[in-house]
């Protein structure tokens, strides 16, 4: 069990807190936001306190750190707010929902929140500052790197490596046996077939309305019913 100090103010730090305090050991004892975000000296009943003053108001050795923050910047702000912390000399806590599905030989690295209905299986293998939102597929020997983003019902299958930095929109699925290059964007509902270059974007086709009305549909279904 730690005491804990969740980074942020927003909706993502909001719901850390509702998870760390309903699903974990952990206390959670206050906030931390960049002092230029500094607007009031609560939240959620608890006292705020800026970034750039935490040593003084919560020293390293009191307190352990969660950073919840989204993955603007392609997550280089939660991966610099990240470093900034270890730099301090902060522990940084990791979040696994209790109903994620995981096995005895599953390992994270620091500071990942990884939400319910995953599904991790077997060697899976996953870095620091992985952010896992529900109900994700990462298959047996895949690999996740440092500062990942994954939305909500992605396929990662096996024996797959992810780089660093890289994110991954809803719906998305990546082949089996697949490089993910460092920084790639796998836009929401995208397919991806065969190793990406680092730095590249794959976006979904827009759908497009068939040249048919729906209450067309109902004198269709009706025929065919005799």
């Amino acid at each position: 069990m730690s005491r804990v100090v969740v980074f942020g103010t927003s909706q993502w730090a909001d719901l850390a807190l509702h998870y760390l305090t309903h699903d974990s050991p952990h206390e959670v004892v206050g906030f931390t936001v960049d002092g230029d975000y500094l607007q009031a000296s609560e939240f959620r009943g608890l006292p705020v306190c800026a970034f750039e003053e935490i040593e003084s108001v919560h020293p390293p050795d009191d307190v352990s750190l969660f950073l919840p923050i989204s993955f603007k910047r392609m997550n280089h702000l939660r991966a610099e707010r990240f470093a900034a912390a270890k730099e301090m000399g902060y522990d940084l806590i990791s979040y696994v929902s209790s109903k994620a599905t995981t096995f005895s030989d599953f390992n994270c690295g620091e500071n990942c929140f990884i939400l319910e209905d995953n599904t991790i299986q077997p060697f899976v293998e996953i870095g620091d500052d992985v952010v896992m939102w529900s109900g994700n597929h990462i298959g047996h020997h895949s690999r996740i790197g440092d500062h990942v983003m994954i939305t909500s019902h992605v396929v990662i299958s096996g024996v797959c490596r992810v780089e660093d930095h890289c994110f991954f929109g809803v719906n998305a699925t990546v082949r089996d046996e697949t490089v993910i290059g460092r920084e790639t964007v796998v836009g929401m509902g995208v397919t991806i077939l065969a190793d990406t270059e680092p730095f590249s974007v794959y976006k979904a086709q827009k759908s497009k309305p068939a040249d048919f009305r729906s209450d067309e549909l109902r004198s269709l279904s009706h025929k065919s019913q005799g």
